[in-house]
């Protein structure tokens, strides 16, 4: 069995106090046996205000934040799948960056979400995205991780297919997706695509979430979610607390769900 902590959390507008966040859960991943700990999307700056947060968006080299992470995983021995932090690019844009980081505190693997927020809700809700943020174009697992082969995706990456139809041909043994998802949005779709996901990829997912109500007014769904390749839900943490908790997965569960429905293997190329 691999033990791997999951952090649901309420980020702010204070990378200091974010950062101070993630290095608890960390410490706390390992106290508590896991191997791996994830966190959500945005674990070091949740701000809507561009204005108020460009100050605070910097190179990797440049992040507080993913300093005090590469530095509590070396210091605790853990692998931390950061599930994404606001960077800026070289060429002045910011990246919605996904970091997996080994226990020495290297950076194993980068991933710039490839799809972005650009929606009009119902509820009055306005997001745009790509105004800030450069997509990313590649997909990207990283190998050695303790669950075998990681796939990396970011919140809204969630509901294109072909992503995880890439992810699930790549062999990924577990996808993460780390996310700060929207009420309404999570109310009426998050469970049933994280499933979805599982079952098409026939791989694990972890999806770690923020939750509540931010500094910066917006509300998250929470219900950081684990789900097996069968789409068994193996932890659900709920809409309401900003916590660690713990699962235990099975690789040989990845053997048998692949025995009884090879749907990888009996793929075939559609034409149009």
């Amino acid at each position: 069995m691999t033990r791997i902590a999951v952090l649901q959390m309420t980020a702010g507008i204070d990378p200091a106090a974010n950062a101070q966040v993630l290095v608890g859960a960390i410490g706390g991943a390992a106290s508590g046996g896991a191997q791996m700990v994830f966190t959500p999307e945005m674990s070091g700056l949740i701000d809507r205000d561009r204005a108020r947060a460009t100050p605070h968006i910097v190179s990797e080299e440049a992040s507080p934040v993913l300093a005090a992470v590469r530095e509590a995983a070396a210091g605790a021995g853990i692998w931390v799948a950061l599930g994404s932090l606001a960077v800026a690019r070289e060429d002045g844009r910011w990246a919605n960056r996904s970091l997996v980081i080994d226990p020495n505190g290297q950076i194993a693997a980068r991933y710039d979400k490839i799809h972005m927020f650009d929606v009009d809700l119902a509820t009055g809700e306005s997001w745009r995205e790509s105004n800030a943020y450069a997509a990313g174009d590649r997909v990207v697992t990283v190998e050695g991780t303790p669950l075998g082969r990681l796939g990396l995706t970011v919140c809204y990456d969630l509901r294109f297919p072909a992503l995880f139809e890439a992810l699930g041909q790549a062999r990924c043994d577990a996808i993460a997706i780390p996310a700060a998802f929207t009420r309404p949005t999570g109310a009426a779709h998050w469970h049933v695509l994280q499933r979805a996901r599982a079952i098409e990829a026939s791989a694990f997912v972890i999806a770690a979430a923020q939750v509540g109500k931010h500094a910066d007014g917006r509300e998250t769904y929470g219900h950081s979610l684990v789900i097996d390749p069968w789409g068994d839900v193996l932890l659900d943490m709920g809409g309401e607390a900003a916590e660690l908790a713990f699962a235990e997965l099975d690789p040989a569960r990845l053997t048998e769900v692949r025995a009884q429905l090879p749907s990888l293997a009996n793929r075939r190329a559609i034409h149009t």
